[in-house]
């Protein structure tokens, strides 16, 4: 399903429009910087030079084609076509894409991937190295065979039938069960009603090939395509090849013309309750459909609209936010707002998440806010705060307009190509908005709720558990009738604060400055204890971020009070801070692109935050006062706590929190201090409590170590540290974290449990946890054994037999409170072949610790590394995380020695010792979630 994307997301670089220009009949141009043009056989082209990252270009390949398209005997075959195109290619046999791309270090999954949607198959090749001669026309070759080349022989065909049967087994959870329910009504007499892309098993096993080559020839034509390619190339170079290489291409003669899908109007309201066993919550929901311009050329009007739907939709979720924040919330969570809902129409959504067998309440509670909108419309102070925080985002990418990525200008042609949603570049966007949003009245904003608020075109749709208490027909269109008719009191809009801290503060002196040259950063240490680290780093131009810690965390808690201390960091963001309640403090920082969290894990507390330079004060200022004046806001827990625990008491439906909580509880042991999330759970959690252990953690700021890495100048930074971090308290406490024994069950666990799942699967679970060395060449030698485990799964348990979507291979090493690093391997399966794909899952693990990795997995795993390393470096958060690890472990990241010259020195024969050391003697625990009888 595809949803409009923000217009804040076009970004370029264009000479500034005066402002004469901006009428609002003119269609918004393409952005320039992109050449592109349409090539005899009708594919369209997109090429643009592009620096992010550096050294690096990602291809796509965007076909007009996708499950509408279908004929009932090929229902799930353009999905099955995607996964084709993978499986051989006339210069690309067999998986000859992957293993080409592979070495070079571009990952199956995360770089080389691809979706098919209802109306659309879009491909691509991301972060692919420039600097390799050769590969770049490698891409286009793999373009130009996806446009006509498949080979599309039996044997693959056959092969692949199983990876998308176990797909569909994935997928099959209760929201896709659910919407397969509610779709047919709300897409009544259309095609849409009838497809959801990834089809009918009956098809998917049993089609013969020639059906899915009829299809792969009817529309995968170049009428139907379009390539982008973006990155740090030769552009003119580029566009030269891609004519010699696509322009022969034979376009189709005679071709069907290419449908469009209407949706029927409708002027009675359309009613439907879906229910699943596996359902944890009741939704109810109104949409209103509206038929939209996709596909048609875009004017100023339009893109003015577009601010229109953005302005609208920030202010009724703030309504909604301060709804939530107050009493006993009617709803656990809602939304009245317009946006794109699929190719062609547009959608007026009022949906709630109800308390358990409360929908009457949480309907009736929506629908009086969007009808208190429709009547009455916004406050001009609300449009001002909106317009002001919408023009601060984008003032914000403009700034940062070096650091859009290749796939974010890829992913934008690709939408203009398929519905000509504007694309015009950041400099035109955000003069356009300068000079548009100050003419936009709170008047026009309010109009739009009576045009998309009406009667014509509405669904009302009700979801949820089988067992719970659902709305009628007649009870929801009465409950909205009384809505329409009772008196409703205008929204008042209450004005935020002055100023966050109004007192002066008195600061506290740096007595300690060292240079951390191998970072070339700073370390100051306050009189009063506080330490700071901060190093200049401007790859973001419009970033600063800060990060904190201080030892100790849940671990210094006792037993009783876990539940307090867990959701501790939760509540307390919601409370606010200061003497300002959540929604007055988000008013007051109304143009200021900032935000500060505490953070409390196990062994630590701290904070996460992050701004732009020019209000990086108020950054200090929130961490100021989270420290010196927290707030507890009885209210704002109470009615936070109520809508957890509505959204939890169904949980226990749900299969995956099942098997979540299970594993959880196997994995630690059973230790009285883990535990999951439940009714008991919530029932035990405090706001006392909270407050308590709070304060006892957020204090004593001499034992706080604070990181800020971002654009603005020492000096700044410098004078702001010691006026607000040396403005906290010292209480010259020295504590740490304590070790609560939270380890692995010793040895081998085997355990069997049955669930009861609607779609029979099996879900298989091997965890090994072993004591481990905590250091760089052992974090490096788990990444590079996962890696290559990775491709063993992907080719044995899923390509050879077909067996499962994809194996999921996790990894780590933790340094406290004990050494030890942990190895976990996960994936669904038909429930019939459990034992035996599982012992593929062994024998890869035994083989590697036998006979070693082979080359080409080893290579192919360590390319991709050292690419991922080399992208990293220009960014902040490269910086932060170093900086942390420095202090946090000891291991300096930043240095070449500690990752490339590792990497560059480890063999295949390092990994086999390896995975012997840690495989051999782990403890083993295999669970297997089975399908009750």
């Amino acid at each position: 399903m595809r949803r409009l994307k923000s217009i804040l997301l076009l970004f370029v670089t264009l000479p500034v429009l005066a402002q004469s220009e901006f009428k609002s009949t003119d269609q918004v141009p393409l952005d320039p910087n992109v050449k592109t043009g349409v090539l005899e056989n009708g594919m369209t082209y997109y090429i643009r030079h592009n620096e992010e990252p550096k050294d690096r270009a990602s291809f796509y390949m965007i076909q007009n084609v996708g499950a509408l398209l279908e004929n009932d005997d090929q229902n799930g075959l353009a999905h099955f076509l995607e996964h084709m195109a993978f499986n051989g290619t006339e210069n690309f046999k067999g998986k000859g894409i992957l293993n080409t791309l592979q070495n070079h270090g571009v990952a199956f999954g995360r770089n080389i991937n691809a979706y098919t949607a209802f109306n659309q198959t879009v491909y691509n090749l991301s972060e692919v190295p420039t600097t390799h001669d050769g590969l770049v026309d490698t891409c286009l070759l793999v373009l130009h065979d996806w446009s006509n080349y498949l080979l599309l022989t039996d044997e693959e065909i056959d092969a692949e039938r199983g990876v998308i049967t176990e797909e569909w087994r994935t997928r099959r959870n209760a929201s896709f069960r659910l919407r397969n329910q509610w779709f047919p009504v709300l897409f009544k007499g259309s095609k849409w009603a009838v497809r959801d892309v990834i089809g009918d098993t009956t098809v998917i096993r049993y089609h013969t090939p020639k059906t899915l080559r009829d299809f792969y020839h009817d529309w995968y034509r170049t009428d139907l395509q379009a390539i982008a390619i973006v990155g740090d190339i030769n552009v003119e170079l580029v566009e030269q090849k891609v004519k010699e290489i696509f322009s022969p291409i034979p376009a189709v003669k005679d071709a069907e013309e290419r449908p469009t899908f209407k949706i029927p109007s409708h002027d009675e309201t359309y009613f439907v309750v879906a229910t699943d066993e596996e359902a944890t919550q009741s939704n109810i929901s109104v949409f209103i459909l509206e038929e939209n311009n996709d596909g048609k050329p875009k004017t100023y009007e339009d893109l003015k609209n577009h601010y229109i739907q953005s302005l609208y939709n920030s202010m009724s979720g703030m309504r909604i936010q301060e709804l939530l924040q107050k009493g006993e919330p009617p709803f656990i969570m809602g939304s009245t707002n317009i946006s794109g809902f699929v190719r062609g129409y547009d959608t007026y959504s009022i949906a709630a998440t109800a308390n358990p067998n409360n929908e009457a309440r949480a309907l009736e509670a929506i629908m009086t806010e969007t009808e208190r909108i429709k009547r009455y419309g916004f406050a001009e102070s609300e449009l001002e705060r909106a317009k002001t925080n919408f023009l601060t985002e984008l003032e914000s990418h403009y700034k940062q307009k070096d650091k859009i990525s290749n796939d974010s200008y890829a992913r934008e042609y690709a939408e203009y190509y398929l519905t000509m949603t504007p694309a015009p570049g950041i400099d035109i966007e955000y003069e356009f908005a300068k000079q548009l949003l100050p003419t936009i009245t709170a008047e026009e904003v309010s109009q739009k709720a009576k045009e998309w608020i009406k009667e014509e075109n509405r669904t009302i749709v009700i979801t949820g558990p089988t067992d719970a208490e659902h709305l009628t027909e007649t009870e929801a269109k009465n409950i909205i009738a009384k809505v329409e008719s009772m008196e409703i009191k205008p929204y008042v809009d209450a004005a935020g604060g002055a100023s966050l801290i109004d007192k002066n503060l008195k600061g506290a002196e740096i007595v300690n400055t060292k240079k951390l040259d191998a970072f070339d950063a700073v370390e100051w240490t306050l009189a009063n204890n506080v330490k700071v680290i901060f190093r200049h780093a401007d790859y973001e131009k419009d970033a600063v971020s800060l990060m904190a810690y201080s030892d100790g965390g849940t671990s210094k808690v006792e037993n009783d009070m876990v539940p307090s201390a867990g959701m501790a960091q939760t509540f307390v963001s919601a409370y606010g801070v200061g003497d300002f309640d959540a929604i007055t403090l988000q008013k007051m920082l109304t143009g200021k692109k900032v935000e500060v969290s505490p953070t409390l894990s196990s062994l630590a507390e701290g904070f996460n935050g992050s701004s732009t330079p020019k209000d990086f004060e108020t950054l200090l200022q929130l961490v100021y006062l989270y420290f010196e004046k927290p707030r507890f806001d009885e209210e704002a827990h109470n009615a936070l706590m109520s809508r957890y625990i509505a959204y939890i008491s169904n949980m226990a439906k749900n299969p995956q929190k099942i098997m979540q909580d299970s594993l959880t509880y196997i994995l630690s042991d059973y230790n009285p201090r883990v535990r999951t999330m439940n009714l008991e759970y919530l029932a035990e959690v405090d706001f006392k409590e909270i407050e308590s252990i709070y304060k006892d953690r957020i204090q004593d700021a001499g034992d706080f170590t604070f990181f800020i890495v971002g654009n603005i100048e020492q000096e700044v930074v410098k004078e702001l540290v010691r006026k607000y971090l040396g403005s906290l308290t010292d209480n010259d406490r020295e504590e740490n974290w304590v070790d609560r024994g939270i380890r692995a069950p010793e040895g081998k666990t085997d355990k069997v449990i049955p669930i009861a799942f609607e779609t029979p699967k099996a879900n298989v679970n091997v965890t090994y946890v072993n004591d481990i060395e905590y250091n760089q060449e052992n974090i490096l030698a788990m990444k590079v054994l996962k890696g290559i485990l990775d491709l063993r799964y992907t080719e044995s348990v899923r390509e050879d037999e077909g067996g499962t979507y994809g194996v999921r291979v996790g990894s780590g090493l933790s340094q406290y409170p004990v050494e030890r690093a942990q190895v976990k391997i996960m994936f669904d399966c038909d429930p019939s072949r459990t034992e035996k794909l599982k012992s593929l899952i062994y024998q890869e693990i035994n083989k590697i610790i036998e006979e070693g990795p082979t080359d080409v997995d080893f290579n192919k795993t360590v390319s991709n590394l050292l690419k991922d390393r080399q992208q990293s470096l220009e960014h902040n958060s490269f910086w932060m995380s170093s900086l942390y690890n420095y202090y946090y472990s000891g291991i300096n990241l930043a240095d070449p020695a500690n990752y490339e010259g590792l990497l560059n020195e480890m063999t295949k024969q390092d990994i086999q010792k390896f995975a012997a050391s840690f495989f051999e003697g782990a403890d083993l625990i295999d669970v297997v979630f089975k399908p009750k009888e």
